[in-house]
């Protein structure tokens, strides 16, 4: 069976189509992530799958869940999600999107992890050398992981600098043996 992240990447790239033509990639955006936090809701999950309820009743509480980010054209979406029983998809859908968006934006997030958070200063400077070595702009998320003593791992897309004292000790001990 196809893994569900192949069967949802047709339906993204036709809504981020769709979005863009239009210039609403944000207000898709918005809505999709309210759409796919629903569908995953274990509740939401058995009215979508149950027998006893239409594709049409299935899409209206959705929709009523939306509220005003439902537009005529996201209604048609999700009746042609529900009609191949592709609501359960959402949230894949919803990443796929983002990650489209992001490339359309030249923009990408990168996860800083490090021994202690970062201060403004030091977000800021590794976010600008970010930008300048990958050519969009970065959002930076800070964890916090004190197993690694010092300095921080950066995880940017498929970029991954290890800079914590941990990795170089690991290194180290490589090199010795």
């Amino acid at each position: 069976m196809a893994e569900a992240i192949t069967i949802a990447r047709p339906y993204a790239n036709a809504i981020f189509s769709i979005a863009q033509d239009k210039g609403e990639l944000k207000a898709w955006s918005d809505l999709l992530m309210v759409l796919a936090q629903c569908a995953s809701e274990p509740e939401m999950q058995s009215i979508i799958t149950s027998p006893a309820v239409s594709d049409e009743q299935a899409v209206d509480l959705l929709a009523d869940i939306a509220g005003d980010k439902m537009t005529a054209d996201a209604r048609n979406f999700l009746l042609m999600l529900a009609e191949n029983n592709r609501l359960l998809l959402m949230a894949d859908i919803t990443v796929l999107f983002e990650e489209l968006r992001a490339e359309a934006e030249k923009s990408m997030t990168a996860e800083v992890i490090s021994a202690r958070a970062l201060d403004d200063a030091q977000a800021a400077k590794i976010s600008a050398a970010l930008k300048q070595r990958l050519g969009r702009d970065v959002t930076l998320t800070n964890t916090i992981d004190e197993s690694l003593l010092g300095g921080a791992i950066i995880r940017a897309g498929d970029l991954v600098i290890d800079g914590s004292a941990l990795g170089k000790l690991n290194r180290l001990a490589t090199a010795i043996i």
